[in-house]
C-alpha cells in the first residue's frame, strides 16, 4: 500500500511536539507521585486522594511556568507546517 511521504513526516513531527511539550509536565507528576508514595509508605498513611493534589499542584505550576516555552515551540510547529504548504 502506497503511503505519502510527507503525511508520515508529518505525523512525526506534530507526535515528536506532543512529546516535547508534555515531557516535562509528565516528569514533574511522576517525580511527585513517587516522592509521595515513598513518604506514604514511610509514614504508614493510605490514604488514596493525598497523592493526587501534591502531583496536580506540581503538573500545574510546571505549565505555567514553562508557558512561555511551550508557546514558543508550538508557534515554531506551525511556522514549520505553514511553510510546508
Amino acid at each position: 500500500m502506497p503511503y505519502d511521504e510527507s503525511a508520515v513526516y508529518l505525523v512525526r513531527e506534530s507526535l515528536l511536539a506532543a512529546l516535547n511539550i508534555a515531557a516535562p509536565v509528565l516528569l514533574a507528576g511522576v517525580i511527585i507521585g513517587l516522592v509521595v508514595s515513598l513518604v506514604q509508605s514511610i509514614t504508614s498513611i493510605q490514604d488514596q486522594t493525598l497523592s493526587f493534589v501534591p502531583k496536580i499542584i506540581a503538573m500545574i505550576l510546571v505549565a505555567a511556568f514553562l508557558l512561555p516555552w511551550i508557546a514558543l515551540k508550538l508557534a515554531e510547529y506551525a511556522a514549520g507546517l505553514f511553510t510546508m504548504i
